[in-house]
């Protein structure tokens, strides 16, 4: 690749609401890494450069190419660092589970803030704390007055707090789709529409899935991935294993399931399923093998937690969006 006449594309790292391993899989990309050092200058990647804030804000308005913003929204400054970055960036692609529809973050959406510092302060097991002491967001010392996020109720997917230009998902997305993206702009080529998931394909998992399928209804009981025997050729839904291959979009490889364990949905629900919980409980009614509808009401009560298992990696960005409280 040329890119000796070419400016650097000046790009943008950074995490939200998230666990870091976004931020880390962007170094995942071996060789090729060569390439895009050579391509791009960053201009501001916390858990690489030591660039702060005031740096970030003193840049002029959209000189940066492209930002990669991994993370939910689930307090003050990640919602005011997204707001920043979208204003100093040309394009803002939300990378990541949590990001693209809230991720594990946003399981939080579950319960409410007050039930989470409850249990975090003053009910879990290993807290000892009698005078039920919790964080506050300004402490006034003798050298001045320290400040901490305020923590927000419900936790936002970045879509919901600013406009995104390209989602790229996954928990994390695979290397090899990120590499395409980052060719893709970095030579020039023509990008898809504003608003497009990049990086993922349009048809499920169960698509492209290397396990043996058929048409039979064969579930007559839900397991847990460590109560089965996995012949490690016959699909796992019909081994009674919860797997979120019918509901998610392919693209990332089955690495989970080729590693023998289920698809958990990380890369979001496909095009013409908007909602992954829905389409899951389609799938799993079309495969039950029962006669009565106390059948059906048994094998569903086996699933454990399926709220949080259906919805995983999106409740924020899902129909259902939170728990009613």
């Amino acid at each position: 690749m040329n890119t000796q006449n070419k400016p650097k594309l000046k790009v943008a790292i950074y995490w939200g609401a998230a666990c870091g391993g976004c931020c880390v899989s962007v170094l995942d990309v071996h060789e090729k890494v060569l390439d895009i050092v050579k391509a791009v200058d960053f201009v501001f990647w916390p858990i690489a450069l030591d660039i702060k804030y005031k740096d970030v804000d003193a840049m002029p308005d959209k000189s940066i190419d492209v930002c990669l913003y991994n993370g939910a929204i689930r307090n003050s400054e990640n919602e005011h660092i997204a707001k920043v970055l979208r204003k100093k960036s040309k394009v803002l692609v939300a990378y990541g589970s949590c990001a693209h529809l809230g991720g594990i973050p946003g399981l939080a959406n579950l319960t409410t803030k007050e039930e989470i510092f409850r249990r975090a302060y003053e009910e879990s097991e290993s807290t000892v704390n009698p005078d039920k002491i919790r964080p506050t967001t300004e402490t006034k010392m003798p050298e001045g007055t320290l400040t901490l996020p305020h923590m927000y109720n419900d936790v936002k997917t970045l879509a919901q707090t600013v406009q995104v230009d390209y989602f790229i998902p996954g928990c994390p997305p695979q290397t090899e789709r990120l590499v395409e993206v980052l060719m893709l702009i970095i030579e020039g080529k023509p990008l898809p529409p504003a608003g497009s998931v990049v990086g993922a394909l349009e048809k499920t998992l169960c698509d492209t899935c290397p396990r043996t399928k058929s048409d039979k209804k064969l579930v007559k009981e839900f397991k847990r991935p460590w109560q089965v025997l996995d012949d490690g050729i016959t699909c796992l839904l019909e081994q009674g294993i919860i797997c979120m291959g019918p509901s998610t979009r392919g693209g990332c490889g089955a690495r989970c399931i080729s590693g023998n364990y289920p698809c958990r949905g990380c890369y979001g629900p496909p095009t013409d399923s908007p909602d992954p919980g829905a389409a899951m409980m389609s799938a799993i009614g079309s495969m039950m093998d029962v006669e009565k509808d106390e059948d059906i009401k048994k094998i569903v009560e086996q699933v454990v937690d399926p709220a949080g298992t259906f919805y995983r990696f999106s409740v924020p960005g899902s129909i259902l969006r939170r728990a009613l409280k």
